[in-house]
């Protein structure tokens, strides 16, 4: 029998718990992610429960599987008037021990409902490294297709270029 999942928005009562969870993705999984593990761990607990507070332009979403935070997304619209009718997905993991239970799917699920709640947004977008294939086969399962793929996109530690897959799906039309 599985444990019970849930995906919820966090807040900012969630902050340490999502602090410990972030941090233990992006040293797992450092290749996924922008963000290197020092530069978050610089990061004040007070400047990671203000990004956790929802907002009307951006939301963090947490998967968890028995009580127990195991994954994140967030999901941030473009402020800039002439950008405000695309969104951007950003952050995504789900720990290892975890993966295969349907947390990343449930993940994107509510991403793309409360996405498709924004009035006037017609397209979500992100970029997936070339070394996740896990996650480049969840988001087209999502319907998400690459429009292009940027060479040299990222640089590792040790200087070993990363290309990145830009990927969107469309999700409406302009009602604003």
């Amino acid at each position: 029998m599985s444990a019970e999942r849930l995906v919820r928005l966090l807040t900012a009562g969630d902050a340490a718990v999502y602090r410990e969870v972030r941090l233990a993705a992006l040293l797992s999984d450092p290749d996924a992610f922008l963000t290197t593990a020092a530069e978050f761990e610089g990061r004040t607990m007070e400047s990671v429960a203000e990004r956790l507070t929802p907002r009307d332009t951006s939301v963090t979403y947490g998967a968890f599987v028995g009580g127990e935070l195991v994954g994140l997304l967030t999901l941030v619209r473009e402020a800039m008037p002439r950008l405000r009718h695309r969104a951007s997905i950003f952050g995504v993991s789900v720990a290892p021990g975890a993966r295969s239970q349907g947390c990343g799917d449930a993940l994107v699920r509510a991403a793309l409902a409360h996405a498709r709640g924004w009035d006037g947004l017609t397209s979500v977008h992100l970029t997936v490294t070339e070394t996740q294939a896990a996650a480049h086969r969840l988001y087209e399962r999502h319907g998400f297709r690459v429009w292009g793929t940027q060479p040299d996109a990222v640089r590792d530690g040790a200087g070993r270029a990363l290309a990145e897959h830009h990927l969107w799906l469309p999700v409406g039309s302009a009602t604003a």
